[in-house]
């Protein structure tokens, strides 16, 4: 991921939690935890995906994403291939990824659906 990312700019510090609640902090915050990563899409009816290939299926997109190969489908969005959670989060700890997502909602009042991977060593005093 390119370090000018919107999502990681302001603040310079993204919170690391270890729960979805509703008493977040506004704006990006990290996560490593499983259960707060499959919280989080289940609430947005994101299913993992992936445009790569990988033992369960050839590569389906060309994706410039720095080496994390692991994305989201969302409802009636660009559908990428659909791969378990097992074979997500394989590829989450394999890679020592970081989920970063904007937990301030939209104007709307709607769940953000902003979402980056991240590598985590490419963050050094930013996430945590």
């Amino acid at each position: 991921m390119p370090k000018n990312d919107e999502l990681l700019q302001q603040p310079r510090h993204v919170p690391l939690v270890t729960t979805e609640n509703d008493s977040l902090p506004t704006g990006p915050v990290a996560t490593r935890d499983h259960e707060v990563i499959r919280r989080w899409a289940a609430r947005r009816q994101a299913e993992p995906a992936t445009g790569e290939a990988t033992v369960s299926g050839p590569a389906t997109a060309d994706i410039q994403d720095g080496g994390a190969g692991i994305r989201f489908n969302f409802p009636a969005v660009g559908r990428l291939r659909p791969i378990t959670w097992e074979e997500w989060f394989d590829n989450f700890e394999r890679h020592q990824l970081t989920f970063v997502y904007d937990a301030q909602p939209e104007a709307d009042g709607s769940l953000s659906p902003r979402y980056r991977i991240v590598k985590t060593g490419d963050w050094p005093g930013q996430i945590g």
